[in-house]
């Protein structure tokens, strides 16, 4: 067994959120692929009936328009999926099935939000 071996950081005490602040960006005014609210767009997988899951996206930018996202969406995942306005979380995209691959790689695609943004949840 190495040195590097025995310092194995999954078993080191972190908090699950402590980095919801620190994503924050102010620097980057020019920047096309900053997301104008600067925090993390979070991609999460919720169990249905039976084998059924449901994608939620939270945390776009009020800047773009959610409508817009979730009919692009449609088309490429060939999925169902809709806007609910949620009391806490505000506007969340709901596409039917597990997306959450499609969903990175649509929104870094489109230059909406950088890698570092994206947080994956889920099993």
């Amino acid at each position: 067994m190495t040195s590097s071996d025995s310092q194995i950081l999954n078993l080191r005490p972190t908090d699950p959120f402590s980095d919801a602040g620190a994503d924050l960006d102010t620097d980057t005014k020019g920047d096309l692929n900053k997301n104008v609210g600067g925090g993390i767009v979070h991609i999460r997988i919720q169990q249905r009936n039976g084998r059924k899951t449901l994608t939620t996206v939270q945390g776009i930018s009020e800047e773009f328009d959610k409508k817009k996202l979730v009919r692009a969406f449609k088309k490429k995942f060939a999925c169902n999926g809709t806007v609910v306005d949620h009391p806490e979380y505000g506007e969340v995209v709901q596409l039917q099935g597990d997306q959450r691959n499609n969903v990175c790689q649509f929104l870094t695609e489109i230059g909406i939000v950088k890698e570092d943004q994206l947080k994956l949840h889920g099993f």
